[in-house]
């Protein structure tokens, strides 16, 4: 599965639009990541659990989008679009979703 935030892919003809396809996940910063991150914003310096984290969310939104064009007879995904929010009580989840257009390339 070829995947592109640009609307085309150089040298691979789109010979079918097969729509929209979407993929969602909400991830948790538990308890001793927040502390964790805390004292890595007091003290300085990039926050590795938070990166892991938002690494982890992109990835598995990114894995259920190419999962449901595979599904319609997709071998591509055009025009990808990355959205993170924070949602839940106080911003403690993290809400990633991404989107782009199923093509037969």
């Amino acid at each position: 599965m070829i995947t592109t935030t640009t609307p085309f892919i150089e040298g691979h003809p789109v010979k079918q639009y097969l729509g929209i396809v979407t993929g969602e996940t909400i991830i948790g910063a538990n308890f001793f990541k927040d502390i964790k991150a805390s004292l890595t914003d007091f003290f300085g310096g990039r926050s590795g659990t938070y990166e892991k984290t938002l690494r982890e969310a992109k990835d598995t939104a990114l894995n259920e989008m190419m999962q449901r064009a595979a599904q319609i007879g997709a071998n591509g995904v055009l025009g990808v679009d990355l959205d993170y929010e924070t949602v839940g009580q106080n911003g403690s989840m993290l809400m990633v979703t991404c989107s782009g257009t199923a093509v037969v390339l």
